[in-house]
């Protein structure tokens, strides 16, 4: 069962639109929706294009399509092939109603009218039995292997995204401070080079001044 739908731009990761969740679909998905925002901070256009990412006894799901993220959490036992047949069917119908005014929206939630096919689109995806055989009558979303294959959808646990993308961080953050105690080293480096190269030439002038004073004495 498909319960949650958002839909996001992902230059700025601006949400357009989203399913109307009822308190109860609110409580018991209070984490994966933290997880998908992590999830959406993270998807760039070079993402892969389709996605499925485990996460307890749910399943977090993203389309990407011109520049916008499809990304709907469904129990884990609901069909993948039937999830992304459904975000298929948003994106067709999002892009043929927005993709000339896509750039233009600048609120949150600025095209939250799309809810209203959102929520007609769920309903028919519910039962996966009904979904399967709606989608054998629908000319637009057949469920044919070619596009709709499994096996080219990625497949990843929640902890290992997430550990991965804070792995990133720290490492990033690692770099930087030894990027900065490089710097630091370098520095004192040049310091000590200096210091090591007075003390070595300091007598030898320290005798050369005083043999120019003895002489200049001598002469006048």
């Amino acid at each position: 069962m498909t319960l949650s739908t958002s839909i996001t731009r992902i230059s700025d990761q601006l949400p357009l639109a989203a399913s109307i969740d009822d308190e109860e679909t609110e409580s018991n998905l209070k984490e994966q929706k933290q997880q998908s925002k992590l999830i959406l901070r993270r998807i760039s256009p070079q993402s892969e294009s389709k996605c499925s990412i485990e996460s307890g006894n749910y399943t977090i799901h993203y389309l990407l399509s011109d520049l916008v993220c499809y990304l709907c959490i469904s129990d884990k036992s609901y069909p993948r092939n039937l999830v992304f047949s459904y975000l298929d069917e948003l994106a067709k119908e999002f892009t043929q109603s927005y993709s000339t005014q896509l750039s233009l929206l600048k609120r949150p939630y600025a095209a939250q009218s799309f809810e209203n096919f959102i929520s007609k689109t769920q309903r028919i995806y519910i039962d996966p039995r009904a979904a399967m055989a709606t989608q054998q009558q629908s000319p637009y979303a057949q469920l044919n292997d070619d596009l709709h294959d499994v096996t080219r959808i990625m497949t990843k646990n929640i902890e290992d995204l997430l550990w991965r993308g804070d792995s990133l961080d720290k490492m990033s953050h690692l770099s930087t401070s030894l990027k900065d105690e490089s710097s630091k080293y370098k520095r004192a480096a040049k310091k000590v080079n200096f210091d090591a190269l007075i003390r070595k030439w300091s007598p030898v002038a320290a005798i050369a001044i005083i043999i120019m004073i003895v002489l200049y004495w001598k002469i006048f």
